[in-house]
């Protein structure tokens, strides 16, 4: 078979598709008029009024965040010894990127040319003969500078980068908020001793108006008070502190049922209650009956 036949039979095999190959899927279809998609529709023709900015499709580099980032990048990528850096090569590599910023962006490229000026001056220096400085001392490095700012600036860049790894908040995790219901036991707020006061008063102004003018011997016993209020609490679940002293009479007998009410409350017998400042006190039985 000759070279040409040969060369004419590789070119069928690689022109004819697989027959058995699986189906490339196609994308969406476009209607052949649409020049583009706005909002997912497709556009079928360029508005007449259409305004694109001159500066509309400018490439921004930012991907180093100052000269010194790029320097570092740039020696870090070769391989480069950071203590004896080869000023030639990456000069040459540094104005090359300065070059493309300046076709973009004459603002940002001010503080690259200020970089760029220093290493023309350090490769300018390195290439001129050695001086000895007072006392037969050799003059220093001329890149000395620029490694100990690179060194420095490489420190920072480390210690943002593990400080960038620490959880922060609304980045990496949010607060949970977890909303509670309030519970429908009603708390009721500690009894003031002022409100206490006040309620006493009006109930023993009450007793004063219905007293007997009649002077007699009478037994008072606070046991049996307190038996009486007991037994008037079960048969009700609240009782106003005004209405525990219906029915008592003149005022040594208020005075023993009321002596009564604190004995029990400090036995913890009974509550004296309040649903809010200034409303009406309520006394219930601390246990629940049997």
């Amino acid at each position: 078979m000759s070279p040409d036949a040969a060369a004419g039979d590789l070119a069928d095999t690689v022109a004819e598709p697989d027959a058995g190959a699986a189906a490339v899927p196609e994308q969406e279809a476009v209607p052949d008029a649409a020049v583009a998609r706005l909002y997912g529709e497709p556009l079928l023709r360029m508005p007449t009024d259409l305004f694109i900015p001159p500066d509309a499709l400018e490439i921004f580099l930012d991907a180093f965040e100052g000269p010194l980032d790029l320097l570092l990048y740039l020696i870090r990528k070769q391989n480069f010894n950071i203590l004896d850096i080869p000023m030639a090569q990456v000069t040459l590599q540094y104005l090359k990127y300065v070059d493309q910023i300046r076709l973009h962006n004459l603002e940002l490229a001010a503080e690259y040319l200020l970089m760029a000026a220093m290493l023309i001056e350090i490769k300018s220096r390195m290439l001129l003969p050695q001086r000895k400085a007072e006392g037969d001392e050799e003059a220093g490095d001329p890149r000395a500078e620029l490694v100990r700012r690179l060194l420095e600036y490489e420190q920072i860049k480390l210690a943002a980068y593990d400080l960038n790894a620490v959880p922060q908040l609304d980045r990496d995790f949010i607060r949970p908020q977890l909303f509670v219901e309030q519970s429908s036991v009603p708390v009721f707020p500690d009894v003031d001793v002022g409100d206490l006061q006040r309620a006493w008063m009006d109930v023993l102004k009450r007793a004063k108006l219905t007293q007997h003018h009649r002077i007699s011997r009478q037994e008072l016993s606070v046991r049996e008070h307190m038996s009486s209020i007991l037994r008037q609490l079960q048969s009700a679940r609240f009782v106003e502190f005004a209405d525990l002293f219906d029915g008592q009479g003149s005022v040594p007998i208020v005075v023993v049922h009321f002596v009564a009410m604190l004995e029990l409350a400090k036995e913890t017998l009974i509550e004296i209650t309040q649903a809010e400042p200034f409303a009406p006190i309520y006394v219930r039985l601390a246990y629940s009956p049997a």
